[in-house]
């Protein structure tokens, strides 16, 4: 069966869901990029998911030190 698009359900809640979250955009050079892609995909996360633990982890280290 080929692949018909979102239903109108699933396009309502992804529309809900995108509308929930925020961007936070970084520039960097093509080479740090893929460090960082390299060292989350060893520790098999995705990089936006080592990126946010890494601020978040990084945050509570600095409350913390207060």
């Amino acid at each position: 069966m080929a692949y018909k698009g979102f239903t109108e359900a699933q396009a309502k809640a992804h529309k809900k869901y995108i509308d929930s979250k925020a961007t936070i955009q970084i520039i960097t050079t093509a080479e740090h990029r893929e460090a960082i892609k390299t060292h989350a995909e060893h520790r098999k996360e995705s990089m936006a998911g080592f990126i946010l633990r890494a601020i978040r982890e990084t945050m509570e280290r600095d409350s913390a030190g207060q």
